[in-house]
């Protein structure tokens, strides 16, 4: 069970949104790189970063703060935000990213998701971002026509070794990860599923944890660890059994 910090950039700067508005952003950090290295100072094994303004561009746009963080820091880095192409996968991963996120794309583009994973492997992640289990695209602006669970199985049909689930009704509210949502997709797709969004305490920590036999293997966790609600440390004890 991996535990992923997030690091959300927009204007250069940590920020975190609430239920996926641009016009809720809270700002936490002028610089996300010194977000990156306070938590693996506290002991984060893996990095969760999304290119906000890359989302809505659907083109890179924090590439260079993105360069900074891979190249400062010791423990690999996922990615996503407006990735839309082969080009720019290629791009963030010769910068040192590990793992590339695909969104909008596997709705809109799911052969350019298989071309991804039979040229990168388990280098491709595809993130699915739900409101009241509907996969939103674009920065979570438009309803993508098309269930989470339904995409869920028709992405690992095209090959993809894992998935990302947000619950956007819940991202950035502190109001409790969506675990049945996030085990149902794991059914449905029959591989590894992320949870994130609505992370609070370490009762989420050890909801989850107990959860990794429904499929889930992770969970990326964000404004709890900002305002304090979550101890880091502590989350990461919890899910070492320690």
């Amino acid at each position: 069970m991996i535990l992923f910090p997030a690091i959300d950039i927009r204007n250069g700067k940590c920020v975190r949104l609430t239920e996926g508005r641009f016009d809720k952003e809270t700002i936490f950090a002028d610089n996300p790189l010194d977000m990156a290295i306070r938590w693996v100072n506290e002991g984060a094994e893996y990095l969760h970063l999304v290119d906000l303004d890359g989302a809505l561009a659907g083109k890179p746009v924090n590439l260079s703060v993105i360069a900074d963080i891979t190249k400062s820091v010791r423990i690999p880095v996922q990615l996503g935000g407006g990735i839309r192409n082969l080009d720019t996968i290629a791009q963030f991963l010769e910068v040192g990213v590990a793992r590339v996120i695909l969104g909008s794309v596997a709705v809109k583009q799911p052969e350019l998701v298989a071309a991804a994973c039979e040229k990168y492997g388990d280098r491709i992640v595809v993130g699915i971002d739900a409101r009241a289990g509907v996969v939103a695209v674009d920065g979570w602006g438009i309803a993508g026509g098309i269930g989470a669970e339904e995409l869920a199985e028709k992405m690992a049909g095209v090959g993809v070794a894992r998935i990302i689930y947000t619950d956007i009704s819940r991202d950035g509210t502190l109001s409790g990860v969506n675990i049945s949502a996030t085990a149902a997709v794991a059914k449905a797709s029959g591989i590894p599923v992320i949870a994130s969004g609505g992370v609070r305490d370490l009762s989420d920590i050890e909801a989850i944890k107990k959860a990794a036999s429904d499929g889930i293997e992770g969970v990326i966790v964000g404004k709890a660890i900002y305002t304090g609600s979550l101890n880091l440390a502590d989350a990461l004890c919890l899910l070492r059994g320690e």
